[in-house]
């Protein structure tokens, strides 16, 4: 059942009347391109989609608007368990969105043992600003609701409007991403210190990486609430790191909490602690698998592991760092220098007139690839305020040979950056 709608009680109510009927729930965003979305509702072939989309989208499945047509019999429903409790998608960065169907039914004690990793409370206030179309915004109000939390939604994301809210229903778990973090820190000083977050227990965040000098500026504000997940989609393996593990260990995002992980060369070879690698994920021995795809190949070798692209490193105590949250297909190639862009964006966060960045490698003549850093800027500001902020920050090889400032947010809703999609559209041109 594709579920075609923002955030709302109409999206609550389908997905769980999706698994009362044993269909399962393919949660979709609608604001996705009308030929992308035409797309994924043809691979998956839905027996019913529910939103305002064109006919062209859904074909010849029956469709119902936001509001619900009343049921014919409200006699008791049969007893049926969907083979899978949901299926979203996921592009991300790497290009166009692939279906991933959970290995688990829609069973409670299937679904509910994740909630203690994600520190959810029983009866608790969970806020979820983020769009439950995707992974793991749905999986929040899913796990919340299941442990009897009131579960606020909010249409948008508003810093000042998100502070409110923490106050108005004493908001106990809050569901975060870099972006969200990122602009509340950077609302007035005076508004944050008039802010209540008393009743926060939990500040869970997960989705992309947080700068180290964010993170500590959330715990010196709030104390340590802050639990952050690393994985993928996919579930085969999940780390996750509290607050007082993370100021041990800064700039980690955990040890495994499920599965198992490993760091390898670009030859293969398993690396030791310390040694920076590509990091390769699998389920455990002998358990179920955790995903299927729809669209797609899952690209695993033949002893069962399999690679998100991102770089990193294990500590003595089997901590993960991730370099800065780059994936092996982000690195740039600067005449032969291996330059990251997360660590350029990370620095021009810290300016205060850049909202959100993004760099990307152009192709140069002479180095092969030079950095370029697209910025949507919070003010005006100059490239050259921007290069000698830099420069005391990055080396000089790293610095970004040219800038672009575009009016328009650059992440999408679920708080990513699609750089492939970005870097090809400047190439383009």
């Amino acid at each position: 059942m594709s579920i075609v709608l923002p955030n709302g009680v109409p999206f609550v109510v389908a997905e769980i009347a999706a698994w009362k009927a044993g269909a399962v729930p393919q949660p979709l965003s609608p604001r996705l391109p009308v030929g992308e979305l035409a797309e994924i509702v043809a691979l998956t072939d839905p027996a019913l989609v529910i939103g305002d989309v064109e006919p062209s989208v859904s074909g010849s499945k029956p469709m119902l608007p936001a509001r619900f047509r009343p049921a014919q019999d409200d006699g008791p429903l049969p007893v049926v368990v969907s083979p899978s409790w949901k299926a979203p998608t996921s592009g991300g960065s790497t290009g166009r969105p692939k279906v991933i169907v959970a290995g688990r039914p829609s069973l409670v004690e299937d679904i509910d043992p994740s909630a203690d990793g994600f520190a959810i409370e029983p009866g608790g206030v969970a806020l979820v600003p983020s769009p439950v179309s995707h992974n793991g915004p749905n999986m929040s109000v899913c796990m919340s609701l299941l442990r009897g939390n009131h579960v606020i939604l909010m249409r948008r994301f508003d810093a000042a409007e998100t502070l409110r809210l923490i106050a108005e229903h004493k908001v106990t778990w809050l569901y975060a991403v870099s972006t969200i973090l990122s602009r509340i820190a950077k609302l007035p000083e005076d508004v944050r210190a008039a802010a209540d977050m008393s009743s926060l227990r939990t500040i869970f965040h997960t989705a992309a990486p947080v700068p180290v000098w964010l993170k500590r500026q959330w715990i010196d504000w709030v104390g340590p609430i802050l639990r952050e997940l690393y994985g993928g989609t996919e579930g085969q393996a999940a780390t996750i790191i509290t607050s007082e593990e993370w100021l041990a260990h800064p700039g980690s995002v955990g040890r495994a909490l499920r599965g198992e992980m490993q760091i390898r060369d670009a030859d293969g070879r398993v690396l030791p602690p310390g040694e920076e690698g590509k990091v390769w994920i699998r389920r455990a021995p002998g358990t179920e698998p955790t995903y299927r795809l729809l669209g797609g190949q899952a690209q695993a070798d033949d002893a069962g592991w399999e690679s998100l692209g991102d770089i990193g490193w294990f500590d003595e105590d089997g901590y993960l760092y991730l370099y800065l949250g780059d994936r092996e297909t982000d690195m740039i190639l600067v005449g032969g220098a291996n330059v990251y862009p997360a660590e350029l964006e990370a620095a021009l966060g810290l300016h205060d007139a850049v909202a959100d960045s993004c760099v990307i490698g152009l192709p140069d003549d002479d180095l092969g690839n030079v950095p370029h850093a697209i910025v949507y800027p919070r003010r005006p500001v100059t490239e050259a305020a921007l290069l000698e902020h830099l420069k005391s920050r990055v080396a000089s090889y790293r610095l970004p040979r040219s800038f672009e400032f575009v009016a328009a947010p650059l992440r999408d809703e679920a708080g990513k950056i699609r750089r492939t999609h970005l870097r090809a559209e400047r190439l383009k041109s």
